[in-house]
């Protein structure tokens, strides 16, 4: 996987993504979802690596070819959460219809004044994290995403909301600094969500099985992991259509330990008891995957379902690459 996520343009460029939000903030979110239908038909046509990405995508989790409309509804369904964002982004969060799962794990680390890793991914809106801002202003939510990758994303960001701009971690900044803003972020007590499905150039991977086939996932947010102690849990934001979106939060461990001696296996196992989570939530949320590139890089196994043996990169320091994707998908 690497980096190749990187090599694809931005989902939308700088001047769609303030038309949209012209649109949607006079006219309101009823109107502005009208030309979903064109504008997800629009990048549909022009895209095409992103077009075949889908079909293979759907293919291999359908079990069988997929269906022109199928693509076409999997681009719609991404170009829905872009729109959602826009408001989600500018705190106006009423007209959404939220069901949020285990708050009262997550309740409990946050009332204890201890700050917890948000480990999440491109399936779905994590940016319905918002909600839970607005619910209990007095949690924190720190993200963690790379500035440069996203810069029309995070043009708007800092139109919309300069102070959870504000608050943006930049994955794209040095090693030492990224942890150390991590670090000081749980020290406050925030939640620091991280998306860990992709990984950076140059970061150490793990294939593990993942809807049929090995996929390289990173490794270097285990490792941070294990160095902070910091409880993790799972976020996933899933859109369900309308305005309906699940928010699920999963207890995932309550500090993470690796031994040197069985660092190795210890991250292989965190890693695929993380993809088969993932892989549960894709398919009850087929739609939501905003993976539009090769996640497997090309593998094509029918099926594995034993772990994958051998094949983990020497654990190295637990910098940032690997933390994190773009805010783009």
């Amino acid at each position: 996987m690497s980096s190749a996520w990187k090599a694809r343009r931005e989902g939308g460029g700088r001047l769609a993504l303030r038309s949209l939000l012209v649109f949607a903030s006079n006219c309101g979110r009823a109107p502005a979802r009208a030309l979903l239908y064109p504008i997800s038909l629009y990048f549909m046509i022009r895209r095409g690596a992103e077009r075949r990405d889908s079909r293979r995508y759907l293919s291999r989790m359908f079990g069988r070819p997929a269906r022109l409309g199928e693509v076409a509804r999997h681009f719609r369904t991404f170009a829905a959460t872009i729109l959602d964002r826009l408001f989600l982004l500018s705190e106006n969060t009423r007209r959404f219809d939220v069901d949020a799962q285990g708050l009262d794990i997550l309740h409990g680390h946050l009332d204890t004044g201890r700050g917890v890793l948000l480990f999440g991914s491109h399936l779905g809106s994590f940016e319905v994290l918002r909600v839970l801002a607005s619910q209990r202003p007095d949690y924190k939510i720190r993200v963690v995403l790379d500035r440069a990758h996203g810069q029309a994303m995070t043009e708007l960001l800092e139109a919309l909301n300069p102070e959870v701009a504000a608050t943006v971690i930049d994955a794209g900044a040095d090693g030492p600094s990224v942890a150390l803003a991590i670090q000081d972020g749980l020290a406050q007590g925030a939640m620091v969500a991280l998306l860990v499905d992709r990984s950076q150039e140059g970061g150490a991977t793990l294939p593990v099985p993942f809807l049929g086939a090995p996929a390289p996932f990173p490794v270097a947010p285990w490792l941070l992991a294990s160095v902070l102690k910091a409880p993790v849990m799972l976020a996933f934001g899933l859109y369900r259509g309308g305005n309906r979106y699940d928010l699920v939060f999963e207890p995932f461990s309550d500090g993470i330990d690796l031994p040197r001696r069985e660092r190795q296996a210890g991250v292989s196992a965190l890693i695929h008891r993380y993809a088969a989570r993932l892989e549960h939530h894709a398919r009850s949320a087929p739609y939501n995957w905003f993976n539009f590139y090769d996640f497997w890089n090309g593998a094509d196994a029918p099926h594995v379902s034993a772990p994958v043996a051998g094949g983990l990169p020497a654990a190295g320091d637990a910098r940032s690459a690997g933390l994190v994707g773009d805010p783009e998908r």
